[in-house]
């Protein structure tokens, strides 16, 4: 017969919230129950409370001394009820009596500490008894630890229900708590425990006190700690949280772990403080990859001489880098669009349009993504195929065509410029803005000494050049400037974003390059300007398809500001055309982006769930659903919280909603291919709304950008044969293909590195323009305007690591690469990866991956291992140890 019966053993297990009722239960037959050995204790212990209540002093100090031992000393199981706790209960209310007649200082202490120690199991009524008696004690000399770990956090409990109490209470002083508190903090420290103390000091408002305890062995506990805690708390408090572990780092000397701090605040005279707090040029040399990367440009740090700093700070090098990568994994040579499309996979006869200027068009995007940055390709780069293949396009084809050398020659500015020059002197305007697009596009990320992208496109802005190669111009400007802020390449910009006598178009992409130069700056000087514009634009104008990158560039001057908007949306209120709620929106979406705030997402979500008439705007709800994406986008619970609400709006949304909900999941896994985000895309790829499927398949290529996912491929061939009757569906399809094997598998154009800490506000504005000119597709990438697609160039980076000596010169080491692991809060020094394998750097990275040394004999100068690390060698190092 099976027994049912629970187990009685469960009973007895310590639980601070039951421990008083699981007691009260028990104490009715418990006499009867005693073993002759717990009859003894209870005796003894009744014997010592009669003995306290007597007259004599000296009676009551060994009594006292007698009652401390067999508290410590009667053994018990480390999860039940200690039982001297136990059998005091009858006794707790004669000794609070007690207490209160005794008038013996010495005495009175002792004994309040013995009833601090009851307090924590017995007190009923919520009076926070354990910290009453223990301020009575007193917590002098570590007496607050005499009782052990469990009580001290149960004191610090109460300590923190005090302070909420007394705060609410505005007459009551709260100083009286401080010495106890950092008494607990000093022990916490010192038994490994540093979150319950920073926990503890955040509920008293003094985090910052905690620089006074981390030791170098403790830092990098109490730092990461403090820095995963930043997105969960309201403003102020995240910013100063990010602040107490910079000067933690400060105080140990740790100018690398400082510098993304200081960058996340968005403070310059913190990073120069970072920058003047090294000690070698190799440290100064390190800190200059991190900003070259985050593409923070302050030329001003280096001295004029040192040209290898400078070449550093300006990412000269990547391009040389990268193809140095390319060499090992064997990867040079290049790759034709037929290679990606696999053709003789595709279950569809040659179609008969295999010839047309679509299905050309197509190609150039994809050979442009997948040869990226490799300077060498079959269609454009040979001297036979070059002007060929551009004339295999039409019009606005040819634009794209002659601009994708911009992306093969990525970050190559020397040779990239010979390659695009042949082309500035076409009679065919299509062809000539191509080329001039290709300057802005292969300068972005690098700083070149000459500034040669603005000294050649100035030309084509100012000059009466036709529409079309001013407008290339511009986009080339935005791209190549992005993040600089720079007043020189704004002169260039401001007078023709309020030039009313020229088209829409030329206005509203002189805004969005204005506001890719000026990039989460919230610039005075540009805001006002596009506001102006706005205002005087006629209706049927701000009607045009470009009018919305108008409203985008506005909103990515407040790119990651959080509320600092408030009077430039007051003054959209006065735009009456709906282009003025579609800024504000997206105003609204940018300044809270990667920030995970929660009331934030609200509002998005009330926005989306509006039901608007036919006559209504519905692209505020577009941005809306972008924006659900976008904020959370940095925060691990927020992102899983997204695509799950994404699911919901996908089922009871409106038109609009739906069309930008697969966009809305690109942005939150962008390089990141989640098998169950690639499912939902594949799903709604199906959608009988076409709109909804061009989204989904673009999504699938933003997902997948630059993983070489052999599933993701997979379904896009799958997409290519469904779709094959469909010129604009098949588009998007060939150009997510070129999307996935974006650099033939090396790149990523997630916003996020720096072990996913740091947002490069260049590259999610690189990542929102092809995504915003994705709510209108069928007008813009599908017709005249696929050329947008290369602003991606923007958000795209090796995702590698390359490790440097000390000259900075490529040295190769052994590195473990594998699943990233969230160690935050576990004590001792556990696995950061698991499942890893171990390469020779140079190695590449996927998003979700980490990489550590495997060998002692280098010490990093930088403790995440991605992108460019300097290594220097370990003093302590002895040869044999390796063979070990």
């Amino acid at each position: 017969m099976v027994d049912n019966r629970t187990p009685p053993a469960s009973d007895d297990v310590l639980n601070p919230k039951t421990a008083t009722e699981k007691l009260a239960k028990n104490s009715k037959n418990e006499q009867d129950e005693l073993s002759e050995e717990d009859q003894q204790l209870v005796s003894e212990l009744e014997m010592i409370v009669e003995r306290l209540k007597e007259s004599s002093i000296e009676i009551h100090r060994s009594a006292l001394e007698n009652l401390v031992s067999v508290i410590r000393t009667t053994t018990s199981s480390m999860t039940s009820v200690p039982k001297p706790l136990k059998y005091l209960k009858p006794h707790y209310g004669t000794l609070v009596d007690i207490f209160e007649q005794w008038s013996d200082a010495q005495n009175k202490r002792a004994l309040a500490s013995i009833l601090s120690l009851l307090g924590m199991v017995y007190d009923k009524e919520n009076n926070r008894e354990c910290l009453k008696y223990r301020l009575l004690a007193g917590y002098e000399n570590e007496t607050i630890s005499e009782w052990g770990h469990e009580y001290v956090r149960h004191l610090a409990m109460e300590i923190g229900l005090e302070y909420s109490a007394n705060v609410e209470d505005d007459e009551q002083s709260v100083e009286y708590l401080v010495p106890v508190a950092l008494e607990a903090v000093a022990f916490f420290f010192k038994h490994n425990a540093e979150v319950d103390a920073i926990d503890l000091l955040e509920e008293l408002n003094l985090h910052e006190a905690v620089v006074n305890y981390v030791t170098k062995d403790t830092f990098e506990r109490v730092c990461m700690y403090m820095i995963s805690c930043s997105p969960l708390l309201p403003p102020p408090a995240d910013t100063n949280y990010l602040q107490t572990a910079r000067t933690i780092y400060r105080k140990l000397g740790k100018p690398a772990q400082c510098l993304p701090l200081s960058i996340r605040l968005g403070r310059s005279d913190l990073i120069k403080e970072d920058w003047e707090s090294c000690t070698t040029r190799v440290e100064k040399a390190q800190l200059a990859f991190i900003m070259a990367r985050q593409q923070v440009h302050m030329p001003e740090l280096i001295d004029d001489d040192d040209e290898e700093l400078k070449a550093c700070m300006n990412n000269t090098n990547l391009s040389k880098n990268y193809l140095n990568l390319a060499r090992d994994l064997e990867l040079l040579d290049p790759k034709t669009p037929e290679d990606i499309y696999k053709s003789h996979l595709e279950n569809t006869r040659a179609d008969a349009t295999l010839d047309s200027a679509r299905h050309n068009l197509a190609s150039t995007f994809v050979n442009a993504f997948v040869n990226a940055g490799y300077g060498t390709d079959k269609l454009m780069t040979t001297e036979a195929e070059g002007k060929e293949w551009v004339f295999k396009n039409k019009d606005m084809g040819m634009l794209s065509a002659s601009a994708s050398l911009g992306m093969i020659m990525l970050w190559d500015v020397e040779d990239g410029l010979l390659q695009v020059d042949k082309y500035l002197y076409s009679s065919d305007n299509h062809i000539k803005a191509g080329a001039v697009f290709a300057i802005g596009m292969l300068t972005t990320s690098v700083h070149d000494e000459t500034d040669s992208a603005k000294a050649l496109l100035s030309e084509y802005i100012t000059e009466n050049n036709p529409a079309i190669v001013k407008l290339a111009a511009i986009c080339g400007l935005g791209v190549a400037y992005a993040g600089t802020n720079r007043e020189e390449i704004l002169e260039l910009l401001l007078p023709i974003i309020s030039d009313t006598d020229i088209t829409i178009d030329l206005s509203s992409m002189a805004a969005l390059a204005a506001g890719l130069v000026c990039v989460g700056t919230g610039n005075g000087d540009v805001s006002p300007v596009i506001l102006q514009a706005m205002m005087e634009r006629m209706d049927s104008e701000l009607n045009h398809k470009y009018a919305r990158f108008m409203a985008l560039g506005l909103s990515l001057l407040f790119l990651g500001t959080q509320d600092t908007y408030d009077t430039i949306r007051e003054t959209l209120k006065a735009v009456t055309h709906p282009i003025g709620k579609q800024a504000s929106v997206l105003m609204q979406v940018c300044a809270y982006a990667g920030t995970g705030n929660v009331l934030e997402v609200q509002k998005m979500l009330h926005l989306c769930a509006e039901h608007l008439g036919e006559k209504e705007d519905q692209l505020p709800q577009a941005f809306a659903v972008l924006g659900v994406g976008l904020i959370s986008m940095g925060e691990g619970i927020g992102s899983e919280m997204s695509l799950r609400t994404f699911d919901h709006l996908m089922q009871y949304g409106e038109p609009y909603v739906r069309r930008a909900v697969p966009l809305a999941m690109a942005l939150v896994c962008a390089s990141n291919p989640v098998v169950g985000v690639l499912d939902t895309l594949n799903k709604f790829s199906h959608d009988n709304d076409k709109s909804v499927a061009s989204s989904a398949i673009f999504a699938m290529g933003v997902v997948g950008a630059g993983t070489n996912n052999a599933r993701l491929a997979q379904l896009l061939r799958q997409l290519a044969t469904y779709y094959h009757k469909d010129a604009d569906l098949l588009f998007v399809v060939r150009i997510a293909q070129g999307l996935l094997h974006m650099g033939k598998g090396t790149m990523t154009v997630n916003p996020y590195h720096h072990d996913r800490s740091l947002l490069s506000h260049t590259a999610l504005a690189g990542l929102l323009v092809p995504i915003i000119a994705m709510t209108n597709a069928e007008k813009l990438i599908m017709t005249d305007s696929h050329f947008l697609m290369y602003f991606l160039a923007r958000a795209m980076y090796p995702r590698f690591l390359i490790t440097f000596n000390e000259q900075l010169e490529n040295v190769s080491a052994s590195a473990r690469v594998g699943q990233a692991v969230d160690a935050v809060g576990q004590v001792g020094r556990p696995k950061n990866i698991t499942g890893f394998q171990t390469h020779e750097t140079p190695v590449l990275l996927a998003h979700s991956e980490r990489a550590e040394l495997a060998t002692d004999k280098y010490i990093p100068l930088t403790n995440v291992l991605e992108g460019f690390v300097i290594l220097t060698k370990n003093p302590d190092y002895q040869e044999d140890e390796e063979s070990l």
